[in-house]
């Protein structure tokens, strides 16, 4: 998206979408160090309390959390890519650079997980869907911007 506005001249756009970017980018590092920090060490005393067929879907939750995380971050150091120049802004539409798939949680094994870990779970899902709308608004036609938006692209090529 951020591609689609700077090639019709607004800066003010690619700026606000920089900062956005950048703004994700923190929120998903941070979060990655937290469930680093929980699945590794902090929850080793969650996940022994459980029976061992929840400790199994604990242990998959977490990579779920990890693979969700790092198809994230990839493209986001995509998009910081491109947004410093380092990248042509079509090659952040090939489909080696897009958000990967990420793997949907079972909501049944989620209630049987203590607090934190469900927490770290849901938060990865909710972070993985916002950065999913930004995937999809990239590529989508320009067709579907507001009127307004529409009606001043059309002034500004006129003028």
């Amino acid at each position: 998206m951020w591609h689609l506005l700077a090639m019709h001249g607004r800066p003010d756009d690619s700026r606000i979408h920089r900062k956005l970017i950048d703004s994700l980018y923190v929120e998903a590092m941070l979060l990655a160090d937290e469930a680093r920090a929980y699945f590794d060490e902090g929850g080793r005393s969650d996940r022994e309390a459980l029976d061992p067929l929840a400790r199994v879907a604990f242990s998959c939750e977490s990579l779920k959390v990890t693979t969700r995380l790092m198809h994230i971050i990839a493209w986001l150091l995509t998009q910081r890519a491109v947004a410093a120049g380092e990248l042509p802004p079509c090659d952040a539409l090939h489909p080696s650079r897009r958000l990967g798939t990420a793997p949907v949680s079972d909501d049944e094994a989620l209630a049987t997980m203590p607090a934190a870990a469900r927490q770290l779970v849901t938060a990865s899902a909710e972070l993985y869907r916002r950065v999913a709308r930004l995937d999809a608004a990239q590529s989508a036609p320009e067709s579907h911007a507001s009127p307004a938006r529409r009606m001043l692209d059309r002034l500004h090529a006129a003028f």
